[in-house]
């Protein structure tokens, strides 16, 4: 997903992605722990797509505040 995918959701939809996007986490790193991760670089790019999830919370949730 790109940021301006992402821009366009509400909070409770992101907080949805965010969550899916733990699971997946979650699975890839039991693969990796198991020695089944086909591919090191999904584990970078679900990293970078929580951050980049959790970032535009905190800035939805700042727009609120103020």
């Amino acid at each position: 997903m790109s940021a301006s995918d992402l821009r366009q959701k509400n909070p409770s939809e992101l907080e949805g992605a965010l969550l899916e996007l733990r699971r997946e986490q979650f699975n890839l790193r039991m693969q990796q722990g198991t020695g089944q991760l086909s591919r090191p670089s999904e584990m970078r790019r679900v990293r970078k797509e929580i951050a980049r999830v959790k970032t535009l919370l905190n800035e939805k949730s700042a727009g609120e505040a103020s």
